[in-house]
């Protein structure tokens, strides 16, 4: 009998082991059919036409990003060693960024845990926020109108605000509120590049290449061709989240004191930027895009983000972050 049971333990081994290998080779393909539904795929955009017509005056252009901050944080990166700035866009949210700040957003449990600083910010536009901001030290806020036409604005706000506040971060990352990101397992990564020697031209996420412009007038991401004429856009990566060198997050603030801001696809916005200082997106297969990861224990070893998250935020955390992870996936994986 104790010889069947130890069959019968290898089986489950052999089982697991089968199991975490199909689905992590599931997960890539899924993910990619997952994007491709939500964004169509093109040939390549030809030459650099598209940033020279949105070429406008510097006054011009800096009235995009002109709006006093009504809450600001100037000391937040002093005098340390940032390896990542991680800005939240968040709506009028609270209950989500608390899910956030003690969860992937937690910059404690990161330096405890991985040594790294971390700072996690949320760029939001709304009113009311002086106690919140008060207690937890991390909302950035400009005096405009929260809405998806305003996307490219809080991009901007970004953007300027590293240059300004925290310019000497090796890294920027740009993440929505109802993303998971598996912090430890970014950090580790961000880690390794950082330590491979001088970081550049670096800009990761889910890439779509020749996405063509929505020209139906029903749909929230609908450009009209006055606005965009042209058949496909630059290479971009997914909004949802993705991260940027230091070094590229400078070039694209400046590419963005002559560009036009009022496409307010802001992931698109993104993409003509650093297509302008001569920046290419890197795909990475566990950015998962406007995908939702699959829940399943031999993904968490691997995984960086995963969208359209809000109620399970904290069990997906616990999950992902459980000190048995390793062990059960482990091995052939």
């Amino acid at each position: 009998s104790s010889g069947m049971a130890v069959m019968f333990r290898r089986i489950r081994k052999y089982h697991l082991v089968t199991t975490c290998l199909v689905v992590s080779v599931m997960v890539v393909v899924c993910w990619e059919q997952i994007d491709r539904g939500v964004v169509g795929h093109l040939p390549p955009l030809p030459g650099r036409h598209i940033n020279r017509s949105l070429t406008i005056p510097r006054q011009e252009a800096r009235a995009f990003s002109s709006s006093a901050y009504l809450l600001d944080h100037p000391r937040k990166c002093a005098d340390q060693d940032v390896l990542l700035l991680l800005f939240v866009k968040s709506p009028e949210n609270s209950g989500r960024r608390d899910a956030i700040r003690s969860t992937w957003g937690n910059e404690t449990y990161i330096w405890s845990a991985l040594g790294a600083t971390i700072k996690v910010l949320f760029a939001l536009v709304q009113e009311q926020l002086v106690q919140e901001n008060r207690l937890h030290g991390d909302l950035v806020q400009q005096d405009f109108l929260d809405s998806f036409y305003n996307l490219t604005l809080k991009l901007l706000l970004q953007i300027h605000w590293m240059h300004r506040r925290c310019a000497h971060a090796r890294f920027l990352m740009s993440a929505d509120d109802d993303v998971f990101v598996h912090t430890p397992n970014l950090v580790r990564y961000l880690q390794a590049v950082a330590a491979s020697g001088g970081v550049a031209d670096f800009w990761v996420g889910k890439v779509h290449r020749g996405a063509p412009p929505i020209r139906s007038k029903d749909s929230k991401y609908y450009v009209p061709p006055e606005m965009y004429p042209w058949s496909t856009y630059p290479d971009y990566t997914a909004g949802a989240a993705y991260v940027v060198s230091g070094d590229v997050a400078e070039r694209v603030h400046h590419a963005t004191l002559t560009l036009n801001a009022s496409l307010y696809i802001d992931d698109v916005f993104m993409g003509i930027c650093a297509n302008t200082v001569g920046v290419s997106p890197r795909n990475h297969p566990f950015f998962s895009g406007e995908g939702k990861a699959p829940n399943h224990p031999c993904i968490y070893e691997r995984m960086m983000t995963s969208h359209g998250h809000v109620e399970d935020l904290r069990a997906l955390w616990e999950a992902a972050t459980h000190p048995g992870i390793k062990n059960r996936t482990s091995g052939l994986w």
